[in-house]
């Protein structure tokens, strides 16, 4: 299915400030919100459509990304967005409840209620790690091993918190529901809100024998391995985030995700222009005049090039396909060879003689390239 633009779901133009495309999400939002609508398909997806398009133009870089790539520019691991599937309500209540907040709600939870009635669920927190790469792991992927330090699952009460299922009783303050209901007036008119119970936080049961190991908290300490797959061609400062294996919530919920921060080393020989790699390679005068065969070196083994006789300094050669793959799979960048032509700063007297008698060489004068049209096209178009 085609998505529709992010400005048209918003109603807002492309000059739109952030201000306005807030409000314009606040808006939607409220029209949408699936306790004003309960049962409507419809209103559920337009509502995760609104919170989709609000993500990213209140972003300035994603906003920049999406204006110059579509949603191409946005969607997969390099845009960082990762809407392939769209947001889930989970997603929205946690990340976007502030956009109400001048309104008196306290949030969607507490503004709307429990969305369908059910209990709080806990999300663990993320994790975020440095991953150093070279660019010869960066153009094949590689799997990495690395060792963190998070929460996990207590195995002893298998994350209840508890000492056996003996161990717990109903709440009295909520009875067993793990929310509270109230009736509150708006600028809407009166709204029943939903809020979870502070007596049990949330959960429906007071826990009487807390488990030994982890002290009732459900989680405990420890230290993990976890095997990273990282694509081919993910670039400096680009996040992956793995679902799931982040810290683990207390009492049971869901784990938050680790987030991967990739760190590219500086390499010994190239220097990378996005998926390009450039190599500068230094020259001596003779050899830039009389050409020579020379090996290059790419990420893959070298190659043989040949330098064509009277190749000027700063002249660039292309060897396709030797730079680095796109992260999103569509082809490999080049390798940018750049001619260096070493001029040194100092000579010997019997060079400097031997140069006195180059320069007197009617090949080796000025007026020479002059006349030569082709060197001039040449220079002429270096600059350009």
């Amino acid at each position: 299915m085609t998505k529709r633009d992010y400005y048209e779901i918003l109603e807002v133009s492309k000059s739109a400030s952030k201000e306005e495309i807030k409000k314009a999400y606040r808006k939607k939002a409220l029209q949408y919100h699936p306790d004003r609508n309960p049962g409507d398909k419809s209103s559920e997806d337009k509502f995760k459509e609104a919170a989709e398009a609000y993500d990213v133009l209140s972003s300035d870089e994603k906003r920049q990304r999406y204006d110059q790539f579509g949603h191409a520019g946005v969607s997969g691991p390099q845009g960082g967005g990762g809407y392939s599937g769209g947001f889930d309500m989970d997603d929205i209540f946690s990340r976007f409840g502030d956009v109400f907040s001048d309104f008196g709600f306290g949030g969607f939870n507490g503004g709307f209620g429990s969305r369908g009635g059910g209990r709080n669920v806990r999300k663990g927190t993320n994790i975020r790690v440095k991953v150093k790469l070279n660019l010869e792991e960066i153009s094949e992927g590689v799997e990495k091993k690395i060792k963190v330090r998070k929460l996990n699952l207590c195995k002893a009460c298998n994350g209840t918190g508890a000492k056996d299922s003996s161990s717990f009783h109903t709440c009295s303050s909520c009875r067993g529901t793990g929310y509270v209901t109230r009736v509150q007036r708006t600028i809407l008119g009166n709204m029943q809100t939903s809020a979870p119970c502070s007596a049990c936080g949330g959960e429906g049961k007071i826990i009487v024998n807390r488990c030994t190991k982890c002290s009732g908290e459900g989680v405990v300490n420890e230290e993990d391995i976890i095997t990273l797959n990282i694509p081919a061609g993910v670039a400096n400062e680009m996040q992956l985030s793995v679902s799931g294996r982040g810290n683990a919530a207390r009492r049971g919920g869901v784990n938050g995700d680790l987030i991967v921060l990739i760190e590219e080393e500086k390499h010994p020989e190239f220097v990378r222009d996005e998926n390009n790699l450039i190599y500068d390679l230094l020259i001596s005068i003779p050899d830039a005049i009389l050409g020579i065969p020379v090996e290059i070196p790419t990420l893959d083994g070298r190659v043989k090039v040949k330098i064509e006789p009277g190749t000027p300094s700063g002249k660039l050669l292309k060897l396709r396909g030797k730079g680095l793959p796109s992260v999103n799979g569509y082809g490999r960048g080049d390798l940018i060879v750049r001619i260096l032509v070493f001029i040194p700063s100092s000579v010997s007297k019997d060079d400097r003689k031997l140069l006195e008698k180059l320069n007197e060489s009617y090949s080796f004068s000025p007026e020479t390239a002059k006349k030569d049209k082709s060197f001039y096209d040449r220079f002429k178009n270096y600059f350009e």
